[in-house]
């Protein structure tokens, strides 16, 4: 091989191309380079952080479902127990209304018999006045007597 000066003039170029390259480009690239690394970096961080936050966020949310589903339970335990201290409150409300309206018709039914007797006695008054007036008026024997107390006993 021919050891020349296009060889030398070559070498000097690739050497001055590389010096170049190293001094000027080199530094730049390396920047760029760093600074993707520092993004793609921060952007992995920033990923678990989230993956992180989300795992909470799934926690909490469960803690807040459990919690919504206590509630739920609770207050359909206490509308159940309000509905049933109603109808216990209506089934006495009735019961007391039943036997306070069977008092009164009861009172009713005495102050109506009260009245059938006391009518009755006045028409048995009556008629064993009129009864009376009828022995007054006839003589008393013993046959018109007993004819006049089964008349009066059939009237009756």
């Amino acid at each position: 091989m021919d050891f020349n000066a296009t060889l030398i003039g070559e070498m000097i170029s690739f050497a001055i191309l590389i010096w170049f390259c190293v001094h000027f480009i080199w530094p730049h690239l390396n920047k760029a380079i760093e600074e993707r690394q520092v993004k793609i970096a921060e952007g992995l961080n920033a990923a678990e952080r989230a993956h992180a936050e989300l795992k909470s966020a799934d926690v909490k949310v469960a803690a807040e479902i459990k919690v919504a589903r206590q509630q739920a339970t609770e207050i359909i335990d206490r509308a159940q127990q309000q509905a049933n201290q109603i109808i216990d409150k209506a089934r006495g409300e009735a019961i007391s209304e039943i036997n306070r309206l069977k008092a009164t018709a009861q009172d009713d039914i005495a102050s109506m018999a009260q009245r059938a007797r006391d009518q009755l006695r006045e028409q048995v008054g009556a008629l064993a006045v009129q009864g009376a007036s009828k022995i007054v008026q006839r003589e008393v024997d013993a046959s018109t007597h007993k004819a006049l107390l089964d008349q009066l006993a059939a009237e009756i």
